[in-house]
């Protein structure tokens, strides 16, 4: 098991500085194997046969029962939502592997169209739970589109996307930044040369068009904070306009993500900012080229949780925290080894689950990411789902969403810190995590060390962001007149 830092709010070290030599190799060494096949190929393959996991036997309704017997949860059979990207790992592990049977749970998981009926699904009460975007708790409860009480108590993982522009975009930036032509460009690339691209087409009454997965999505903010950082204004939402496009230079809308590719192809958008696998299809289809990924614009960002209604979470408190240690095992699992990403990959490559190519899958969650087929770079934390505590809810990324959110207008109108505060603790239940968390620690299943138990919620305070702003949770208000571009209060 890769060595966790003991101070919740340390530096939060790269992976290779965290784990023994050898193994640090090892990911690299599979990384770059998965790669050189994805290039070579650039087709659908199934994981060798030698390595195919046998499937998860169904639980029967006897071993339910035993399982169950003498237990007091107040529901047994659920049924939660995922959409087809790689970080809806954990909750995919925990079935393949068996840890809501261990919790005395059956579930069923099921693949949501779009991020929107995903939400609507869990408030009707057709889902348990699902995988959401971290925005969506906290938009639905502030009321922002659909309004409805709903609440986390697990972070599903870190990191995870990338902007991705069209192959044209790219050599025009190319031809603006003569660094970008060399086969393996400095990193990260700021939107700097993106710039007067976006003020021509503007000019010509023709704006670029950008891709994001829903407004309250990680991505949508990531795409705003990477323009607003080269001063491209992203556009502002108002009480009267919910498009996000008031004064905008480039106009940025929602794309399904399944679907970013086929659209960037057709030429409808000239970029998106995506999970995976969609980044790395553009470049195995050469379709366009992945610029910059969300840990270099904001290091370590919470990207996905899981999400319940506040109504289900109060009815049934012990299913809940029985859930939350199955998806901490599961994330604890899949941070533990190669061997274990590997395992993972070719699960998620199942039709049922992300089913895409298990290459595209292995290349970016087992340590490297394609940015160009002349640029693979070590990247082990790309996908973080256990690792540097990512799985506490803290409040501070709740507070960073809610300035994003001020940012660019989805809140209309101006806040003072402590609404800020009492909004994260409205959304984000660490009770419930730190019982799921004392239960495995009694069970020896998590060592003291993996676990934030006194902190308050807020990590440290840091910079490592793409324009060098520091943000501490604890001062939003201050936070948002650090920046440029935005509303500022």
């Amino acid at each position: 098991m890769l060595t966790l830092p003991r101070n919740p709010a340390a530096p939060q070290q790269p992976l290779a500085s965290l784990a023994p030599s050898t193994p640090s190799r090892r990911w690299l060494l599979l990384g770059l194997l998965a790669g050189l096949a994805l290039v070579a190929t650039g087709c659908k393959k199934e994981a060798p046969a030698a390595e195919k996991q046998a499937a998860a036997t169904p639980m029967s309704e006897e071993k339910l029962a035993e399982l169950t017997k003498g237990s007091d949860l107040e529901k047994t059979e659920l049924k939660l939502g995922f959409i087809k990207l790689t970080d809806c790992a954990p909750i995919v592990i925990a079935k393949e592997k068996g840890f809501f049977e261990e919790e005395g749970l059956k579930v069923t998981v099921e693949a949501q169209a779009n991020w929107k009926i995903l939400l609507d699904r869990v408030i009707s009460g057709e889902l348990d739970g699902a995988h959401m975007l971290a925005g969506q708790p906290i938009g639905a409860t502030i009321g922002f589109g659909t309004k409805a009480h709903v609440v986390t108590a697990f972070t599903m993982d870190l990191n995870g996307n990338a902007i991705t522009v069209s192959n044209d975009v790219w050599k025009q930036m190319q031809a603006n930044d003569k660094a970008l032509a060399a086969p393996a460009p400095p990193h990260p690339i700021k939107a700097d040369s993106l710039k007067p691209i976006a003020e021509a087409a503007k000019k010509k009454g023709q704006p670029l068009k950008m891709g994001m997965v829903f407004p309250v999505s990680t991505h949508n903010y990531e795409l705003r904070y990477w323009l607003a950082a080269a001063g491209i204004n992203p556009g502002f939402y108002t009480a009267d306009d919910t498009t996000g496009t008031k004064e905008a230079d480039i106009l940025v809308s929602v794309t399904p993500p399944p679907q970013m590719p086929a659209t960037l192809e057709a030429g409808t958008i000239n970029g998106y900012c995506v999970g995976e696998p969609w980044n790395q299809q553009a470049v195995i289809r050469g379709i366009g080229v992945p610029v910059v990924t969300n840990s270099e614009i904001f290091k370590n960002k919470q990207e996905k949780v899981f999400g319940v209604t506040a109504d289900w979470a109060k009815k049934n408190d012990k299913t809940h925290v029985a859930v939350v240690k199955a998806l901490i095992k599961a994330a604890k699992w899949l941070d533990e080894s190669l061997e274990h990403r590997k395992e993972a990959a070719q699960i998620l490559a199942k039709k049922e689950y992300v089913g895409a190519d298990y290459e595209v899958i292995a290349n970016s969650m087992t340590g490297t990411f394609l940015f160009q087929k002349s640029d693979r770079r070590e990247m082990p934390d790309f996908n973080v789902f256990f690792r540097y505590q990512a799985n506490y809810p803290f409040y501070s990324d709740a507070v960073w969403y809610l300035t994003q959110m001020r940012r660019w207008g989805q809140i209309t109108e101006p806040k003072a810190d402590a609404w800020y505060h009492d909004t994260a603790k409205q959304v984000y239940q660490p009770e419930t995590f730190l019982k799921a968390a004392k239960a495995l620690l009694e069970e020896g299943k998590l060592t003291k060390e993996e676990v934030p138990w006194d902190t308050d919620g807020y990590r440290l305070p840091h910079k490592d962001t793409i324009d060098g702003v520091e943000y501490d949770g604890r001062k939003p208000v201050e936070y948002l007149k650090a920046h440029k571009l935005g509303n500022k209060e």
